[in-house]
């Protein structure tokens, strides 16, 4: 499944430093955020909030989302609100999106940024691999519900991927990390399975002649809670090390996220994140994606699956 070619940059954008102030005013914009209350989401939030974005934290934990909302509505000129989301319990999610198409009528932007990290083996309420579970097959179901409310708005899908996609290839055969596990490769794997989707959703979207785009986008090495809670041992004591000494800041690791989101410079089924040190930091534009990514016989496979796992059919 990986044909050995180099990361290949998949669209020119035309630039290479994007910047936050480059933001259109968002007034009466909505854009929900999975994980909007830390980390790579929260400063996310920050910087749609500051353009006058309407947003929906949806998170694990209501109270650590209500602490969050409170920051943001110091600054915010738009509302602030929270939804309860368990992306590793399929009841959660959805109950989540039927709450969410309940209250709102659109969203502008679908914002599929929380997950977990390297964590050790366990699995989810449904009994995924919990990082697979997680990162992709949760967003995968949330997506699915709410793409109708995308649509509505004319609006973006953004799916927050990561640079370490091209370490490795996803390997469908052993999705849920049975064979034997290591939590960096099934790391590795939830986010090979988010840019597989990303691009996959993009082009279902622009064959079914939808409004709705998607857009992927990848923070490179920011500081964030993700190196502290998730992994363990050896690889915890490591991030203590490295983190102070090579990591950006998680206010500019977030830059990609709401270009894609919300950025009028970002294109369709585009990719972005930092431009410098192998993508690890930096200024933002195009970013390199794994060949693998681009094999669409593999990309229909990972959806077939994803679409039996969670007992969800899209429609488009």
């Amino acid at each position: 499944m990986n044909s050995g070619k180099k990361p290949t940059r998949i669209v020119d954008s035309g630039f290479s430093d994007w910047r936050v102030t480059q933001l259109p005013d968002l007034h009466g914009r909505r854009y929900l955020i999975t994980g909007g209350n830390s980390g790579i989401g929260f400063d996310a939030a920050r910087h749609l909030a500051g353009a006058g974005a309407d947003l929906v934290l949806a998170c694990r934990s209501v109270a650590k989302g209500e602490d969050a909302a409170e920051q943001l509505r110091k600054e915010a000129r738009g509302s602030i609100d929270v939804v309860e989301l368990d992306l590793s319990d399929l009841s959660s999610i959805r109950q989540a999106a039927a709450t969410i198409r309940e209250k709102y009528d659109k969203l502008h932007g679908l914002i599929n940024n929380a997950g977990v990290m390297q964590t050790p083996e366990s699995r989810t309420v449904d009994g995924f691999e919990m990082q697979v579970g997680t990162n992709h097959l949760g967003h995968f179901l949330l997506a699915g519900l709410l793409i109708d409310h995308v649509e509505a708005a004319e609006g973006r899908v953004v799916v927050v991927s990561s640079l370490v996609h091209r370490l490795g290839v996803l390997d469908l055969d052993d999705l849920m990390s049975e064979k034997k596990y290591d939590p960096t490769r099934a790391y590795i794997q939830s986010k090979a399975a988010n840019i597989v989707f990303a691009l996959e959703l993009d082009r279902r979207l622009k064959a079914a002649g939808r409004k709705a785009i998607c857009i992927a986008c990848h923070p490179g090495y920011s500081d964030t809670r993700l190196q502290s809670t998730g992994p363990k041992g050896f690889l915890n004591a490591l991030y203590k090390l490295t983190n102070p000494l090579f990591a950006q800041s998680s206010s500019q690791g977030a830059v990609p996220t709401v270009l894609a989101a919300a950025g009028a410079e970002a294109k369709r089924g585009a990719y972005y994140g930092p431009q410098r040190m192998q993508e690890a930091r930096g200024p933002v534009g195009d970013a390199r994606v794994a060949a693998y990514a681009l094999d669409r016989q593999l990309a229909a496979e990972l959806w077939r699956q994803s679409e039996a796992l969670v007992n969800f059919e899209w429609r488009l």
